[in-house]
């Protein structure tokens, strides 16, 4: 059995059963086709997440976090975008193969995605309250004096002061922490089973950025969901994520329990992302920065995809995709949820 043999070798999940991860993605690609060629944003990712699990998606921009996250939701415009195989299974179910209806029933209610930008996912011209409710009048029937009621009660929830007040305002009426708050609560209407939270505090200062992931680690816990957290920052998950999964060039290229990969890195990726982090010991020193840029999708390069910015490259790097290898410690002994798409994973975290 090979390394990679090993780490996809998981049971079967039945459909509907309770004790299943909450999500699974199994080899999914998502493909773009353009006028200049095939752009191939997601090449094989595999990631689960469990009830009361946080999973943090990291990587830099293009690295096909976001993409990944829009065929879990089935919202990718397709075409151009196709998703030629792979896996999305809800509780079992594959929703790959499920009709468009069936998906709209578990979008919204088992399945809630925060957007990144609130002010562009949010309606201008209608007011939070209304659009809060829609979730009730839509789901449920609600009328609008209940759906508005339960709007009030949301925005209680999360935080959002005079609410009774509020309610009738305008998206631009709100700050910025404010609107995500906002969408935090649109999200958790229908109390779904999973929430996916695409760069939740992107241009957020930080204390609202730490207030906002409080609140969603707060609920969270009352609730029992699932979250996957995408984002670019470690620092944002170093505190609230369970486990990791660092993404390049539309593949995981290491995963790990967040502790463990703060720790002891295993891919030259991980590392050099976690160099770059300013920190109070290096005060007055040069910035650590990655060389190069992430691969244009339409050119990905052969072999291992960060090879041209890697400081470890080797002739087999440039010409061999790395499997995800299970990565054990110096006497051969098994890390639970570690893996590396490295073929010199051994070097990087026991160098």
């Amino acid at each position: 059995m090979t390394t990679m043999e090993k780490t996809a070798n998981v049971p079967e999940p039945r459909a509907g059963d309770d004790t299943a991860p909450l999500l699974e993605v199994r080899d999914l690609h998502v493909e773009f086709h353009t006028r200049d060629g095939v752009a191939k944003a997601v090449n094989g990712v595999n990631y689960s997440v469990s009830a009361g699990e946080t999973l943090a998606v990291l990587g830099e921009s293009g690295s096909g976090k976001s993409v990944t996250a829009q065929a879990i939701m089935g919202i990718l415009d397709m075409p151009p975008g196709k998703i030629p195989q792979g896996e999305i299974l809800f509780r079992g179910q594959d929703m790959l193969k499920m009709s468009g209806e069936e998906r709209r029933k578990i979008r919204g209610s088992k399945i809630a995605m925060i957007f990144q930008d609130a002010l562009s996912s949010l309606n201008p011209v209608l007011s939070v309250g209304y659009q809060l409710g829609e979730m009730y009048r839509v789901h449920q029937g609600l009328s609008k004096k209940e759906a508005k009621a339960k709007a009030i009660d949301l925005m209680d929830r999360v935080r959002i002061p005079a609410a009774k007040e509020r309610v009738n305002d305008y998206p631009h009426q709100f700050s910025g922490g404010m609107r995500q708050r906002i969408m935090i609560a649109m999200a958790l209407a229908l109390e779904p089973d999973l929430i996916i939270a695409d760069e939740p505090t992107t241009a957020l200062d930080v204390t609202v950025q730490a207030q906002v992931m409080d609140l969603l680690a707060e609920l969270q816990r009352e609730y029992n969901m699932g979250l996957i957290l995408i984002t670019h920052d470690l620092g944002v998950v170093a505190d609230v994520a369970d486990k990791i999964a660092v993404m390049y060039a539309g593949r995981i290229v290491e995963t790990a329990p967040v502790g463990e990969l703060y720790k002891r890195p295993a891919h030259p990726y991980t590392r050099g992302l976690l160099d770059s982090i300013p920190r109070l010991d290096q005060k007055g020193q040069e910035l650590y920065a990655i060389k190069g840029l992430p691969p244009n999708l339409l050119h990905i390069p052969t072999g291992c995809a960060f090879n041209p910015r890697c400081p470890k490259a080797t002739d087999l790097c440039r010409t061999d995709i790395p499997a995800l290898h299970q990565v054990t410690e110096k006497d051969g002994a098994e890390l639970a949820g570690r893996g590396s798409a490295c073929h010199f994973w051994k070097e990087t975290i026991h160098g």
